[in-house]
């Protein structure tokens, strides 16, 4: 990728993708896993630990004109299904990802995801093939989980001990972002919502910066459609305040249409360096690199003018919803930065690149 007279060096691994649906078992019997994506990563002992994304849908019903859209009761206490007419015009089925119901006057009285996610664990010692668990690490449980979490992003905070992950709870009431937390990867507690809606793609610095926690984070404005990176501060990783917008989107380029962070970010001599994902006006998502002050995170250092990666095989432009780069997590080892990401919204991807090229991109 070229940023003026400079040129990066992302290799992505030649047996890419290296996670598909058919590496993962359904959570239930019958049912089908649609797509495996956007898993945050981190490495714990001699391994590496992708949390994925695990999107499934139950078995079709007899009927061919009946869709099944999948929903978390907490009435109930277990997934039920909601049965729409594909063939009732008051039904749009447009969209790969949503079921949109509308009343007779045209307004929009219900919006449902065609699947619903969970948090998946595998393991891996070489960082390219991994041994999937077969049971979720984290279900929907609650009314914040209607229609699944998603994206989780993994922090380490060496304190306490604890793996803390933030995901995006999907529902009716809107996309909150939670936390939860394991220290053995078995047993994991649920700490509660963090931010409200519409407020996701959240990643949560590993220690503390004078005194105080920082999470970036992209709220969404209804009225004025903005979606760009802001980033807040907390004394105990719960309680979020001091709001501050810290990148807004570029217009008419390939970072115009919305951005937020993507993987966690992490320290470097420079500065803390996040990789973050953009997308432009017509959905198409890549990803980008910026620089933040090590003592004031607040502050952009620099910004990458062009894509650190953007889609160009095949597994990265078709898919389920295709043309995306989607990335949860990072790696940076032995002075490489370690990319996975989700293509296409459908598998998981590998790629990498030198740091020092990355700082020296950062430069222009």
């Amino acid at each position: 990728m070229e940023n003026g007279s400079k040129k990066l060096n992302v290799k992505r691994y030649e047996g890419n993708p290296i996670i598909t649906v058919d590496d993962v078992k359904p959570s239930r019997e019958g049912w089908n896993v649609e797509y495996v994506m956007n898993a945050g990563c981190h490495r714990v002992g001699d391994e590496v630990f992708l949390l994925l994304r695990v999107a499934e849908t139950p078995a079709k019903d007899e009927d061919p004109n009946i869709f099944l859209a999948p929903y978390y009761s907490e009435k109930e206490g277990d997934v039920l299904l909601r049965r729409l007419e594909k063939n009732d015009p008051l039904n749009d089925f447009s969209d790969s990802r949503f079921v949109l119901r509308f009343d007779e006057n045209g307004k929009e009285v219900l919006r449902v995801l065609t699947s619903i996610s969970h948090l998946r664990l595998a393991k891996s010692k070489d960082g390219i093939h991994f041994d999937i668990e077969e049971k979720p690490a984290l279900y929907p449980a609650d009314k914040y989980e209607e229609f699944g979490i998603e994206d989780p992003r993994i922090t380490f905070i060496e304190e306490d001990g604890y793996y803390y992950f933030n995901y995006s709870a999907c529902a009716s009431l809107g996309v909150t972002t939670k936390l939860a937390r394991t220290k053995d990867w078995k047993n994991y507690e649920r700490l509660g919502v963090i931010f409200t809606p519409d407020n996701k793609d959240v990643a949560i610095f590993p220690r503390k910066i004078n005194g105080k926690y920082y999470a970036m984070n992209r709220p969404a404005s209804a009225e004025y459609r903005r979606r760009e990176i802001w980033i807040s501060e907390s004394p105990d990783l719960v309680s979020w305040g001091n709001h501050k917008q810290l990148m807004e989107v570029n217009t008419n380029d390939w970072d115009g249409g919305r951005i937020g962070c993507s993987a966690v970010p992490f320290e470097t001599e420079a500065g803390w360096l996040e990789v973050y994902h953009a997308a432009d006006d017509t959905d198409r998502y890549c990803l980008g690199v910026a620089l933040l002050d090590l003592n004031d995170p607040t502050k952009v250092i620099a910004k990458g003018k062009a894509p650190l990666i953007e889609p160009e095989t095949d597994y990265e432009k078709y898919g389920f919803y295709g043309n995306v780069i989607f990335n949860c997590g990072v790696l940076c080892e032995d002075g490489m930065i370690k990319i996975y990401y989700g293509a296409a919204d459908t598998c998981m991807a590998y790629a990498e690149v030198p740091l020092a090229e990355v700082l020296d991109f950062l430069k222009d």
